[in-house]
């Protein structure tokens, strides 16, 4: 799905105000989609750029198919380069500190007198209250939120293996957009829109707020909780691989007995019910574990495959470059870094529309490499490109 009428956003201009992972993931999927996305840098480009550690890969991962401008926001002249931008967008996207966008001019009320059909999301830490002054991050709200402590063991929170309530959030904040520019369809009219870094924490553990309503216990962590199936491991194969199982109703338990000849198991009336199974897990698991111990992870593989069970190599993020689902089928989008020109390549939108995928239409943009054509959209000539570049108030790339 590379051609831009094809596109379901195609023709919708966003601006881009955001920085490290929550607003340029939502930036993100409306430009996979076929928004036109502009992406306002400082001059010196956003400091995603020069992460390194665990922050190197924001950048490339969260900024394919858009445009760059590097503007210098404190310059009256660059204030005014992107106000002109901002009134010709439909949709901006920011994730500053509350109070940011209105110290430049840019907030909704003063955008919204000028240009009454913008939708403008703001990502924030957290939505109306008590809280709302506050900085967040990832982290901060997988701690606060409950999340930390029911992926790590009991006594030791852990946050999630990756920046999960950054993407959800910005995840949000595009649903908030998509609907946004349906109701505008119907009234005409933008409107203000806000997602969350702590609110969309509690959404997540929702789930075990509600389990501990139903049974009236409050959920241990995942890594020692009561399991809703007696098969839902990881297990040793006789190679030292591990592969997860997971055995989830009757129907699968009879399935699963078959394909390892676990006939004596089937007869056991015991273990007829899922409850049953769960009421003599202990008994049950070192018994499965003993027959996956007689094959390697392959055989293993093999058979649960065939018998259309439910299981997982355990891999790492590397093993996913070479997957061949995964390229079998646009699964991963091929782009070059801006900086060096090394190839990469990573997931793409996990969507398919009509039978399609959504693909590369912008490799990832140098620092404001696509000034020169957005100030000539704005109606400047390159005389008056080459003075502002002179004097620092825009970066051509």
């Amino acid at each position: 799905m590379e051609v831009q009428q094809q596109l379901p956003l195609a023709g919708i201009r966003v601006v881009e105000l955001t920085h490290m992972v929550m607003g340029p993931s939502a930036g993100l999927i409306l430009a996979d989609l076929g928004a036109d996305v502009l992406k306002v840098e400082p001059l010196e480009g956003d400091n995603t750029r020069r992460l390194r550690g665990s922050g190197a890969g924001y950048f490339p991962m969260y900024n394919r198919n858009k445009q760059s401008i590097a503007l210098d926001l404190k310059h009256e002249r660059g204030r005014d380069i992107a106000g002109q931008l901002l009134e010709r967008a439909d949709v901006v996207l920011e994730n500053f500190r509350p109070g940011a966008m209105a110290k430049l001019g840019f907030d909704y009320a003063r955008l919204a007198e000028r240009n009454p059909a913008l939708i403008y999301c703001s990502m924030k830490g957290f939505l109306s209250g008590p809280y709302a002054h506050r900085t967040a991050l990832d982290e901060v709200v997988q701690m606060m939120g409950g999340l930390a402590y029911m992926t790590g063991l009991p006594g030791r929170p852990l946050r999630a293996g990756s920046s999960v309530i950054d993407i959800t959030g910005g995840m949000f904040a595009v649903i908030g957009v998509l609907a946004a520019l349906q109701q505008r369809t119907r009234t005409g009219r933008g409107q203000y829109v806000t997602s969350s870094l702590f609110e969309t924490a509690a959404f997540m553990v929702g789930q075990h707020m509600a389990q501990e309503s139903v049974l009236g216990q409050e959920p241990q962590p995942m890594s020692v909780r009561q399991a809703a199936w007696a098969i839902y491991d990881i297990f040793v194969t006789r190679d030292a691989e591990k592969v997860f199982v997971g055995v989830v109703s009757d129907s699968q338990w009879r399935t699963f007995c078959a394909a390892f000849k676990l006939h004596s198991l089937l007869e056991d009336n015991a273990l007829t019910t899922n409850n049953g199974r769960v009421e003599q897990r202990a008994r049950l698991l070192p018994i499965i574990a003993d027959t996956f111990g007689h094959y390697t992870k392959a055989e293993l593989m093999e058979i649960l495959e065939n018998s259309g069970l439910p299981f997982a190599p355990i891999n790492r993020p590397h093993d996913l470059f070479e997957d061949p689902h995964l390229n079998a089928n646009g699964g991963l989008v091929s782009m070059t870094l801006p900086d060096n020109g090394q190839a990469l390549k990573l997931p793409g939108l996990p969507l398919e529309m009509a039978g399609q995928r959504f693909g590369l239409r912008q490799d990832l943009p140098a620092v404001g490499e696509h000034a020169p054509q957005q100030l000539r959209e704005l109606g400047y000539d390159d005389a008056a490109i080459e003075q502002l570049v002179r004097e620092q108030v825009v970066r051509i790339g």
